[in-house]
Protein backbone atom coordinates (compact mmCIF):
# COMPACT_ATOMS: atom_id res chain seq x y z
CA UNK A 1 0.00 0.00 0.00
CA UNK A 2 1.40 3.24 -1.34
CA UNK A 3 0.78 5.73 1.49
CA UNK A 4 0.32 9.80 1.01
CA UNK A 5 3.28 12.21 2.41
CA UNK A 6 2.13 14.93 5.22
CA UNK A 7 2.13 18.22 4.63
CA UNK A 8 5.44 20.43 5.17
CA UNK A 9 4.75 23.93 3.43
CA UNK A 10 2.64 25.67 2.12
CA UNK A 11 2.83 28.34 -1.05
CA UNK A 12 1.08 31.84 -0.81
CA UNK A 13 0.10 30.81 -4.26
CA UNK A 14 -0.20 28.48 -6.12
CA UNK A 15 0.17 27.94 -10.33
CA UNK A 16 0.79 31.57 -10.12
CA UNK A 17 -2.86 32.58 -9.93
CA UNK A 18 -4.32 31.90 -6.99
CA UNK A 19 -3.49 33.03 -4.23
CA UNK A 20 -4.14 31.43 -0.60
CA UNK A 21 -6.22 33.49 2.05
CA UNK A 22 -7.49 31.42 4.39
CA UNK A 23 -7.82 27.58 5.58
CA UNK A 24 -11.69 27.18 5.68
CA UNK A 25 -11.01 23.10 6.97
CA UNK A 26 -9.01 20.41 7.01
CA UNK A 27 -9.02 16.71 6.96
CA UNK A 28 -6.23 13.67 7.44
CA UNK A 29 -4.36 14.44 4.38
CA UNK A 30 -6.39 17.54 2.88
CA UNK A 31 -6.61 21.22 3.25
CA UNK A 32 -9.41 23.43 2.21
CA UNK A 33 -8.59 27.16 1.27
CA UNK A 34 -10.49 30.27 0.70
CA UNK A 35 -8.49 31.98 -2.29
CA UNK A 36 -8.82 34.37 -4.53
CA UNK A 37 -8.24 34.50 -8.40
CA UNK A 38 -5.88 37.36 -8.54
CA UNK A 39 -6.37 37.33 -12.76
CA UNK A 40 -10.17 37.93 -12.38
CA UNK A 41 -10.07 39.03 -8.95
CA UNK A 42 -13.00 36.53 -7.94
CA UNK A 43 -13.07 34.28 -5.08
CA UNK A 44 -12.50 31.15 -5.21
CA UNK A 45 -12.06 27.36 -3.16
CA UNK A 46 -8.96 26.05 -3.27
CA UNK A 47 -8.32 22.28 -1.79
CA UNK A 48 -4.53 21.06 -1.39
CA UNK A 49 -4.14 17.07 -1.27
CA UNK A 50 -0.78 15.78 -0.85
CA UNK A 51 -0.08 12.72 -3.80
CA UNK A 52 2.10 9.29 -3.21
CA UNK A 53 5.64 10.18 -2.83
CA UNK A 54 6.24 8.67 -6.14
CA UNK A 55 3.47 8.66 -8.22
CA UNK A 56 4.31 6.88 -11.24
CA UNK A 57 5.49 8.80 -14.62
CA UNK A 58 2.77 11.11 -15.95
CA UNK A 59 0.24 10.37 -12.89
CA UNK A 60 -0.22 13.67 -11.72
CA UNK A 61 -1.28 15.08 -15.51
CA UNK A 62 -3.54 11.64 -15.33
CA UNK A 63 -5.39 12.78 -12.12
CA UNK A 64 -5.75 16.53 -13.25
CA UNK A 65 -7.20 15.42 -16.27
CA UNK A 66 -9.84 12.84 -14.34
CA UNK A 67 -10.64 15.25 -11.86
CA UNK A 68 -11.87 17.98 -14.52
CA UNK A 69 -13.69 15.46 -16.86
CA UNK A 70 -15.48 14.00 -13.84
CA UNK A 71 -16.73 17.31 -12.50
CA UNK A 72 -17.68 18.32 -15.86
CA UNK A 73 -19.74 14.82 -16.65
CA UNK A 74 -21.28 15.68 -13.12
CA UNK A 75 -22.32 19.28 -13.64
CA UNK A 76 -24.09 18.61 -16.65
CA UNK A 77 -26.02 15.79 -14.61
CA UNK A 78 -26.66 17.81 -11.50
CA UNK A 79 -26.31 21.46 -11.88
CA UNK A 80 -25.70 24.09 -8.72
CA UNK A 81 -25.07 20.51 -6.65
CA UNK A 82 -21.57 19.51 -7.95
CA UNK A 83 -19.01 22.12 -7.39
CA UNK A 84 -17.51 23.45 -10.60
CA UNK A 85 -13.31 22.74 -10.89
CA UNK A 86 -11.86 25.67 -12.93
CA UNK A 87 -8.63 24.29 -12.52
CA UNK A 88 -6.53 21.53 -11.30
CA UNK A 89 -2.46 21.40 -11.30
CA UNK A 90 0.17 19.48 -9.44
CA UNK A 91 3.35 21.58 -7.90
CA UNK A 92 5.69 20.61 -5.46
CA UNK A 93 4.06 17.19 -4.95
CA UNK A 94 0.48 18.05 -4.05
CA UNK A 95 -2.45 18.24 -6.44
CA UNK A 96 -4.23 21.64 -6.44
CA UNK A 97 -7.64 21.63 -7.07
CA UNK A 98 -9.63 24.93 -7.83
CA UNK A 99 -13.40 25.66 -7.97
CA UNK A 100 -15.83 28.36 -7.55
CA UNK A 101 -16.19 29.52 -4.57
CA UNK A 102 -19.56 27.39 -2.64
CA UNK A 103 -21.48 29.89 -0.37
CA UNK A 104 -21.71 27.23 2.41
CA UNK A 105 -20.07 25.56 5.48
CA UNK A 106 -17.83 22.47 4.97
CA UNK A 107 -20.25 19.55 6.70
CA UNK A 108 -17.05 18.95 9.05
CA UNK A 109 -17.05 22.75 10.13
CA UNK A 110 -20.90 22.24 11.22
CA UNK A 111 -20.47 19.17 13.03
CA UNK A 112 -17.12 20.71 15.15
CA UNK A 113 -19.50 23.84 16.09
CA UNK A 114 -22.56 21.56 17.00
CA UNK A 115 -21.12 18.03 17.79
CA UNK A 116 -24.20 16.44 16.37
CA UNK A 117 -27.40 17.04 14.81
CA UNK A 118 -31.16 15.93 15.32
CA UNK A 119 -32.21 12.68 13.09
CA UNK A 120 -34.71 15.15 10.87
CA UNK A 121 -31.77 17.69 10.23
CA UNK A 122 -29.43 14.59 9.21
CA UNK A 123 -31.98 12.34 7.47
CA UNK A 124 -32.40 15.75 5.05
CA UNK A 125 -28.91 16.24 4.60
CA UNK A 126 -28.67 12.26 3.83
CA UNK A 127 -31.18 12.60 1.36
CA UNK A 128 -29.42 15.46 -0.29
CA UNK A 129 -26.42 13.39 -0.54
CA UNK A 130 -28.32 10.38 -1.68
CA UNK A 131 -29.50 12.10 -5.04
CA UNK A 132 -26.09 13.40 -5.75
CA UNK A 133 -25.10 9.67 -5.57
CA UNK A 134 -27.82 8.72 -7.33
CA UNK A 135 -26.96 10.59 -10.09
CA UNK A 136 -23.15 9.69 -10.25
CA UNK A 137 -23.77 6.04 -10.16
CA UNK A 138 -26.19 6.32 -12.97
CA UNK A 139 -23.16 7.73 -14.91
CA UNK A 140 -20.97 5.17 -13.63
CA UNK A 141 -19.20 6.96 -11.42
CA UNK A 142 -18.38 6.34 -8.02
CA UNK A 143 -17.06 9.07 -5.93
CA UNK A 144 -14.98 7.54 -3.30
CA UNK A 145 -13.91 10.41 -1.14
CA UNK A 146 -17.16 11.22 0.72
CA UNK A 147 -16.16 12.95 4.13
CA UNK A 148 -17.33 16.02 5.90
CA UNK A 149 -15.14 17.91 3.97
CA UNK A 150 -16.12 17.10 0.86
CA UNK A 151 -19.97 18.47 1.49
CA UNK A 152 -20.61 21.89 1.58
CA UNK A 153 -24.04 22.96 3.90
CA UNK A 154 -25.36 26.06 2.18
CA UNK A 155 -27.56 29.16 3.40
CA UNK A 156 -30.20 28.26 0.92
CA UNK A 157 -30.57 25.25 -0.96
CA UNK A 158 -29.36 21.27 -0.99
CA UNK A 159 -26.13 20.91 0.12
CA UNK A 160 -23.07 20.96 -2.77
CA UNK A 161 -20.80 17.99 -3.05
CA UNK A 162 -16.71 18.49 -4.26
CA UNK A 163 -14.37 15.51 -4.75
CA UNK A 164 -15.22 14.05 -8.01
CA UNK A 165 -13.30 11.88 -9.51
CA UNK A 166 -10.49 11.48 -7.06
CA UNK A 167 -11.23 7.73 -6.41
CA UNK A 168 -8.69 5.40 -7.80
CA UNK A 169 -6.65 8.32 -9.49
CA UNK A 170 -3.63 7.70 -7.35
CA UNK A 171 -2.43 4.63 -5.65
CA UNK A 172 -3.23 6.15 -2.33
CA UNK A 173 -6.46 4.25 -1.59
CA UNK A 174 -8.05 6.88 0.11
CA UNK A 175 -6.53 10.07 0.00
CA UNK A 176 -8.28 12.72 2.63
CA UNK A 177 -10.23 11.31 5.52
CA UNK A 178 -9.34 7.62 6.00
CA UNK A 179 -11.90 6.88 8.66
CA UNK A 180 -14.63 7.21 6.11
CA UNK A 181 -13.12 4.84 3.75
CA UNK A 182 -15.23 1.35 2.98
CA UNK A 183 -13.68 -1.74 4.34
CA UNK A 184 -12.81 -2.61 0.55
CA UNK A 185 -11.18 0.68 0.31
CA UNK A 186 -9.04 -0.07 3.14
CA UNK A 187 -8.14 -3.26 1.75
CA UNK A 188 -6.94 -1.55 -1.38
CA UNK A 189 -9.41 -3.52 -3.93
CA UNK A 190 -11.84 -2.45 -6.87
CA UNK A 191 -14.71 -0.03 -5.48
CA UNK A 192 -18.12 0.85 -6.78
CA UNK A 193 -21.20 2.28 -5.60
CA UNK A 194 -21.98 0.50 -2.53
CA UNK A 195 -18.51 2.07 -1.16
CA UNK A 196 -20.33 5.33 -1.43
CA UNK A 197 -23.18 3.71 0.30
CA UNK A 198 -20.76 3.17 3.17
CA UNK A 199 -19.73 6.61 3.27
CA UNK A 200 -23.40 7.92 3.70
CA UNK A 201 -23.52 5.28 6.71
CA UNK A 202 -20.12 6.57 7.73
CA UNK A 203 -21.86 10.24 7.60
CA UNK A 204 -25.09 9.74 9.24
CA UNK A 205 -23.20 8.19 11.74
CA UNK A 206 -20.72 10.68 12.78
CA UNK A 207 -23.90 13.59 12.42
CA UNK A 208 -25.91 11.51 14.97
CA UNK A 209 -23.49 10.08 17.37
CA UNK A 210 -20.85 13.20 17.28
CA UNK A 211 -17.99 11.02 16.02
CA UNK A 212 -17.11 8.58 12.79
CA UNK A 213 -17.50 5.27 13.04
CA UNK A 214 -13.69 4.63 13.13
CA UNK A 215 -11.58 6.60 14.71
CA UNK A 216 -8.49 8.46 13.02
CA UNK A 217 -5.71 6.70 14.18
CA UNK A 218 -2.96 9.13 13.51
CA UNK A 219 -1.60 6.78 10.37
CA UNK A 220 -3.81 6.54 7.40
CA UNK A 221 -2.53 2.78 6.93
CA UNK A 222 -3.51 2.26 10.95
CA UNK A 223 -6.82 3.69 10.46
CA UNK A 224 -7.71 1.67 7.01
CA UNK A 225 -6.93 -1.13 9.31
CA UNK A 226 -9.36 -0.46 11.44
CA UNK A 227 -12.16 0.04 9.09
CA UNK A 228 -11.46 -3.22 8.04
CA UNK A 229 -11.29 -5.70 11.16
CA UNK A 230 -12.83 -3.71 13.69
CA UNK A 231 -16.86 -4.11 14.77
CA UNK A 232 -18.83 -1.25 14.34
CA UNK A 233 -19.28 0.59 17.67
CA UNK A 234 -23.22 0.27 18.59
CA UNK A 235 -25.07 3.40 17.55
CA UNK A 236 -26.99 5.23 20.81
CA UNK A 237 -28.07 8.42 19.85
CA UNK A 238 -29.82 7.51 15.76
CA UNK A 239 -33.51 7.29 16.96
CA UNK A 240 -35.68 5.74 14.01
CA UNK A 241 -32.11 6.33 11.76
CA UNK A 242 -30.37 3.36 13.71
CA UNK A 243 -31.54 0.22 11.54
CA UNK A 244 -30.07 2.32 8.37
CA UNK A 245 -26.77 3.57 9.60
CA UNK A 246 -26.01 -0.35 10.52
CA UNK A 247 -27.50 -1.68 7.44
CA UNK A 248 -25.21 0.65 5.17
CA UNK A 249 -22.24 0.13 7.84
CA UNK A 250 -22.07 -3.45 6.85
CA UNK A 251 -18.49 -4.87 6.03
CA UNK A 252 -19.70 -7.22 3.26
CA UNK A 253 -20.52 -4.91 0.72
CA UNK A 254 -23.56 -7.27 -1.08
CA UNK A 255 -25.53 -7.15 2.54
CA UNK A 256 -25.43 -3.06 2.55
CA UNK A 257 -29.23 -1.62 2.24
CA UNK A 258 -30.16 -0.31 -1.13
CA UNK A 259 -30.82 3.52 -2.12
CA UNK A 260 -34.75 2.53 -2.55
CA UNK A 261 -34.08 1.38 1.40
CA UNK A 262 -32.10 3.97 2.59
CA UNK A 263 -34.66 6.61 0.98
CA UNK A 264 -37.60 5.36 2.43
CA UNK A 265 -36.14 5.13 5.90
CA UNK A 266 -34.82 8.73 5.59
CA UNK A 267 -38.28 10.10 4.05
CA UNK A 268 -39.69 7.85 7.39
CA UNK A 269 -37.55 10.16 9.74
CA UNK A 270 -38.27 13.25 8.55
CA UNK A 271 -42.03 12.88 9.56
CA UNK A 272 -41.26 12.02 13.31
CA UNK A 273 -40.60 14.36 15.56
CA UNK A 274 -36.82 14.81 16.06
CA UNK A 275 -35.23 14.47 19.54
CA UNK A 276 -34.09 17.33 21.26
CA UNK A 277 -30.49 17.47 21.51
CA UNK A 278 -28.26 19.02 23.89
CA UNK A 279 -26.47 21.08 21.32
CA UNK A 280 -28.19 24.82 19.46
CA UNK A 281 -29.90 23.47 16.13
CA UNK A 282 -29.41 24.93 12.94
CA UNK A 283 -32.54 26.17 12.05
CA UNK A 284 -34.51 25.10 14.95
CA UNK A 285 -38.34 26.92 13.70
CA UNK A 286 -37.87 24.70 10.79
CA UNK A 287 -36.97 21.51 12.23
CA UNK A 288 -39.57 21.79 14.12
CA UNK A 289 -41.93 22.95 11.40
CA UNK A 290 -44.71 20.03 9.85
CA UNK A 291 -44.12 21.04 6.33
CA UNK A 292 -39.96 20.94 7.23
CA UNK A 293 -39.93 17.24 5.16
CA UNK A 294 -40.81 18.66 2.24
CA UNK A 295 -38.99 21.57 1.60
CA UNK A 296 -34.73 22.44 1.38
CA UNK A 297 -32.80 23.02 3.92
CA UNK A 298 -30.75 25.81 4.80
CA UNK A 299 -27.35 26.15 6.66
CA UNK A 300 -24.05 27.03 6.33
CA UNK A 301 -22.35 30.69 5.42
CA UNK A 302 -22.42 33.05 2.70
CA UNK A 303 -19.41 34.77 1.47
CA UNK A 304 -21.20 36.85 -0.74
CA UNK A 305 -23.56 38.27 2.10
CA UNK A 306 -21.24 41.44 3.27
CA UNK A 307 -21.85 41.84 6.86
CA UNK A 308 -23.00 40.45 10.05
CA UNK A 309 -25.23 42.20 12.84
CA UNK A 310 -27.32 40.72 15.38
CA UNK A 311 -29.54 42.14 17.77
CA UNK A 312 -29.55 42.22 21.61
CA UNK A 313 -32.45 43.30 23.48
CA UNK A 314 -32.31 44.79 27.07
CA UNK A 315 -28.86 44.46 27.40
CA UNK A 316 -27.98 46.95 24.80
CA UNK A 317 -30.31 49.06 25.29
CA UNK A 318 -27.66 50.91 27.15
CA UNK A 319 -25.27 51.00 24.06
CA UNK A 320 -25.33 53.40 21.23
CA UNK A 321 -28.72 52.95 19.32
CA UNK A 322 -30.04 50.49 21.26
CA UNK A 323 -29.44 47.71 18.63
CA UNK A 324 -27.28 44.72 18.43
CA UNK A 325 -25.69 41.65 19.30
CA UNK A 326 -26.99 37.72 18.88
CA UNK A 327 -23.78 35.61 18.75
CA UNK A 328 -21.25 33.30 17.25
CA UNK A 329 -18.78 31.71 20.01
CA UNK A 330 -17.44 31.11 22.97
CA UNK A 331 -18.09 33.46 26.48
CA UNK A 332 -15.22 36.73 25.85
CA UNK A 333 -13.37 38.02 29.06
CA UNK A 334 -15.57 40.10 31.59
CA UNK A 335 -15.34 43.97 30.86
CA UNK A 336 -13.48 45.42 34.39
CA UNK A 337 -15.37 48.41 34.45
CA UNK A 338 -19.34 48.89 34.89
CA UNK A 339 -19.84 52.11 33.03
CA UNK A 340 -19.33 52.85 29.38
CA UNK A 341 -15.99 53.24 28.19
CA UNK A 342 -14.88 55.79 25.80
CA UNK A 343 -11.87 53.38 24.01
CA UNK A 344 -10.69 50.56 25.07
CA UNK A 345 -6.88 49.45 23.87
CA UNK A 346 -6.04 49.52 20.42
CA UNK A 347 -5.51 45.80 20.15
CA UNK A 348 -3.06 44.25 17.64
CA UNK A 349 -3.02 44.37 13.73
CA UNK A 350 -1.05 41.69 12.04
CA UNK A 351 -0.60 43.20 8.37
CA UNK A 352 -1.01 41.53 5.53
CA UNK A 353 1.27 38.71 4.36
CA UNK A 354 2.54 38.50 8.58
CA UNK A 355 1.42 35.18 10.10
CA UNK A 356 -0.38 35.81 13.60
CA UNK A 357 1.20 34.49 16.17
CA UNK A 358 0.47 31.10 16.53
CA UNK A 359 -0.70 30.75 20.24
CA UNK A 360 -3.56 33.34 19.53
CA UNK A 361 -7.21 32.78 18.55
CA UNK A 362 -6.18 34.69 15.04
CA UNK A 363 -3.45 32.56 14.95
CA UNK A 364 -5.35 29.60 13.36
CA UNK A 365 -6.83 31.44 9.68
CA UNK A 366 -8.81 28.11 9.75
CA UNK A 367 -12.74 28.69 9.20
CA UNK A 368 -13.31 26.03 11.86
CA UNK A 369 -14.00 27.12 15.66
CA UNK A 370 -11.78 24.10 16.66
CA UNK A 371 -8.14 24.80 17.68
CA UNK A 372 -6.07 22.78 14.96
CA UNK A 373 -3.49 24.34 13.94
CA UNK A 374 -3.03 25.94 10.38
CA UNK A 375 0.02 26.68 8.31
CA UNK A 376 2.64 29.13 9.60
CA UNK A 377 2.18 30.64 5.93
CA UNK A 378 -1.41 32.35 5.52
CA UNK A 379 -0.88 35.45 3.94
CA UNK A 380 -3.84 37.99 3.72
CA UNK A 381 -4.99 39.83 0.74
CA UNK A 382 -2.87 43.24 0.27
CA UNK A 383 -4.20 46.16 2.12
CA UNK A 384 -5.78 43.78 4.96
CA UNK A 385 -4.40 43.50 8.13
CA UNK A 386 -6.32 41.01 11.14
CA UNK A 387 -7.01 42.50 14.03
CA UNK A 388 -6.85 41.21 17.31
CA UNK A 389 -8.70 42.96 20.44
CA UNK A 390 -8.74 42.86 23.60
CA UNK A 391 -11.78 41.46 23.95
CA UNK A 392 -10.57 38.14 22.56
CA UNK A 393 -12.26 38.71 19.02
CA UNK A 394 -10.11 38.76 15.94
CA UNK A 395 -11.22 39.70 12.51
CA UNK A 396 -9.69 40.61 9.34
CA UNK A 397 -10.14 44.52 8.56
CA UNK A 398 -8.32 47.14 5.95
CA UNK A 399 -5.13 48.22 6.79
CA UNK A 400 -5.28 51.28 9.39
CA UNK A 401 -8.31 50.41 11.16
CA UNK A 402 -8.95 50.71 14.80
CA UNK A 403 -11.12 50.93 17.70
CA UNK A 404 -13.24 53.96 17.05
CA UNK A 405 -15.28 53.46 19.88
CA UNK A 406 -15.81 50.71 22.82
CA UNK A 407 -19.43 50.69 24.61
CA UNK A 408 -20.12 48.20 27.41
CA UNK A 409 -22.86 47.63 29.77
CA UNK A 410 -21.44 46.32 33.01
CA UNK A 411 -19.71 43.00 31.70
CA UNK A 412 -23.17 41.43 29.92
CA UNK A 413 -22.59 43.39 26.71
CA UNK A 414 -19.83 45.17 24.43
CA UNK A 415 -19.84 47.14 21.32
CA UNK A 416 -16.62 47.81 19.65
CA UNK A 417 -17.15 50.06 16.13
CA UNK A 418 -13.69 49.67 13.89
CA UNK A 419 -12.68 51.94 11.13
CA UNK A 420 -10.44 54.31 10.27
CA UNK A 421 -9.99 58.09 9.66
CA UNK A 422 -11.42 59.13 6.11
CA UNK A 423 -13.18 55.62 5.35
CA UNK A 424 -16.93 56.21 5.81
CA UNK A 425 -16.91 52.18 6.55
CA UNK A 426 -17.25 50.80 9.68
CA UNK A 427 -17.55 47.29 11.22
CA UNK A 428 -19.15 47.12 14.68
CA UNK A 429 -18.97 43.30 16.88
CA UNK A 430 -21.43 43.45 19.75
CA UNK A 431 -21.15 40.54 22.24
CA UNK A 432 -24.30 40.00 24.48
CA UNK A 433 -24.92 37.18 27.86
CA UNK A 434 -28.78 38.30 27.36
CA UNK A 435 -29.89 37.32 23.83
CA UNK A 436 -33.35 35.94 23.17
CA UNK A 437 -34.02 32.02 21.96
CA UNK A 438 -35.25 33.14 18.28
CA UNK A 439 -32.96 35.56 16.28
CA UNK A 440 -35.71 36.70 13.75
CA UNK A 441 -37.25 37.99 17.21
CA UNK A 442 -34.96 39.56 18.36
CA UNK A 443 -33.98 41.74 15.38
CA UNK A 444 -38.08 42.65 15.41
CA UNK A 445 -37.41 43.86 19.16
CA UNK A 446 -34.33 45.95 18.34
CA UNK A 447 -35.99 47.45 15.34
CA UNK A 448 -38.13 50.22 16.99
CA UNK A 449 -34.99 51.47 18.42
CA UNK A 450 -33.32 51.71 14.68
CA UNK A 451 -36.89 53.61 13.53
CA UNK A 452 -35.83 56.30 16.28
CA UNK A 453 -32.37 57.27 14.34
CA UNK A 454 -34.61 58.78 11.33
CA UNK A 455 -34.97 58.30 8.14
CA UNK A 456 -34.97 54.73 8.30
CA UNK A 457 -36.29 52.39 5.77
CA UNK A 458 -36.10 48.63 6.01
CA UNK A 459 -34.86 46.53 3.05
CA UNK A 460 -36.85 43.50 2.48
CA UNK A 461 -37.62 40.94 4.96
CA UNK A 462 -36.00 39.83 8.88
CA UNK A 463 -34.86 36.45 7.50
CA UNK A 464 -33.67 33.19 9.58
CA UNK A 465 -30.38 31.60 8.22
CA UNK A 466 -27.63 29.84 9.99
CA UNK A 467 -23.78 31.59 10.31
CA UNK A 468 -21.18 28.52 10.30
CA UNK A 469 -23.92 26.10 11.15
CA UNK A 470 -25.53 28.69 13.93
CA UNK A 471 -28.94 29.50 14.26
CA UNK A 472 -29.57 33.38 12.95
CA UNK A 473 -31.51 36.03 11.40
CA UNK A 474 -29.96 39.07 9.13
CA UNK A 475 -31.95 41.98 8.41
CA UNK A 476 -30.55 45.22 5.99
CA UNK A 477 -31.46 49.01 6.31
CA UNK A 478 -30.80 52.26 4.92
CA UNK A 479 -30.96 55.52 7.36
CA UNK A 480 -30.16 59.16 6.82
CA UNK A 481 -30.71 61.34 3.52
CA UNK A 482 -28.83 62.37 0.00
CA UNK A 483 -25.05 62.22 0.49
CA UNK A 484 -25.41 61.07 4.23
CA UNK A 485 -27.60 57.89 3.42
CA UNK A 486 -26.00 54.66 4.38
CA UNK A 487 -26.73 51.09 4.01
CA UNK A 488 -26.29 48.28 6.63
CA UNK A 489 -26.56 44.53 6.41
CA UNK A 490 -26.75 42.57 9.76
CA UNK A 491 -26.48 39.15 10.93
CA UNK A 492 -26.51 38.06 14.36
CA UNK A 493 -26.04 34.43 15.05
CA UNK A 494 -26.55 32.46 18.36
CA UNK A 495 -24.02 30.28 20.68
CA UNK A 496 -25.94 29.01 23.15
CA UNK A 497 -26.60 29.78 26.72
CA UNK A 498 -28.41 32.89 25.97
CA UNK A 499 -25.15 34.37 24.68
CA UNK A 500 -24.46 36.15 20.95
CA UNK A 501 -21.85 38.08 19.09
CA UNK A 502 -22.72 39.71 15.92
CA UNK A 503 -21.43 41.84 13.15
CA UNK A 504 -22.59 44.91 11.14
CA UNK A 505 -20.99 46.53 8.21
CA UNK A 506 -22.32 49.98 7.53
CA UNK A 507 -21.04 51.98 4.23
CA UNK A 508 -22.48 55.44 1.97
CA UNK A 509 -25.59 53.87 -0.04
CA UNK A 510 -23.41 54.93 -2.92
CA UNK A 511 -20.72 52.81 -2.70
CA UNK A 512 -22.26 49.66 -1.35
CA UNK A 513 -22.00 47.61 -4.75
CA UNK A 514 -18.78 48.56 -5.16
CA UNK A 515 -15.95 45.50 -5.84
CA UNK A 516 -13.48 46.51 -3.41
CA UNK A 517 -16.96 47.22 -0.49
CA UNK A 518 -17.86 43.85 -0.91
CA UNK A 519 -14.39 42.28 -0.95
CA UNK A 520 -13.99 43.59 2.55
CA UNK A 521 -17.37 42.76 3.78
CA UNK A 522 -16.49 39.21 2.32
CA UNK A 523 -13.35 38.98 4.00
CA UNK A 524 -14.51 40.23 7.72
CA UNK A 525 -17.58 38.02 7.81
CA UNK A 526 -15.29 34.63 6.98
CA UNK A 527 -12.65 35.49 9.06
CA UNK A 528 -14.31 36.48 12.62
CA UNK A 529 -13.05 34.41 15.55
CA UNK A 530 -14.72 34.46 18.88
CA UNK A 531 -12.29 34.38 21.78
CA UNK A 532 -11.23 30.80 22.37
CA UNK A 533 -12.72 28.87 25.18
CA UNK A 534 -9.45 28.10 26.52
Amino acid sequence: MTMVKAHVSTPESVAGRYRLVQVVHRETNRVCWYGEDVRVQRPCLVTQIGLPDEPPGDGARRVTDRVVRTSERMGLALPDRVAEVVDAVEESGDLWIVTEWIEGTPLGEVLAGHGTLNYARAARIGLELLEVLEAAHAQGITHGELSPGQVYVRDRGPVVVTGFGLAGATLAPRLSAPAYASPEQARDERIGPAADLWALGALLYTMLEGRPPFRDRGRPEATLKGVDRLPLRTPVRSGPLTRAVQGLLRKDSRERLTRPVVRETLLRALDEEPEPVPEPRLRGRCLASPGWSRRAMVGGTALAVITVAGAALAVTGGLPDGSDPSASGTKPRPAPSATPSPQSPSGTLTPSGTPAPSGSPSGQPSATPSPSPSPSRTALPAGFARYDAPEGFSVTVPEGWRPLRTDRVSDLAYRVTLGAEGDPRTLAVTYSERVGPDPVTVWRDVEPSLKRAGDYRRIGKIRATTHRGREAAEMEWLTGTGDNRVRTFGRGFLIGDNRGYSLRWTAPAADWDDASNRRALGLALNSFREPSSG
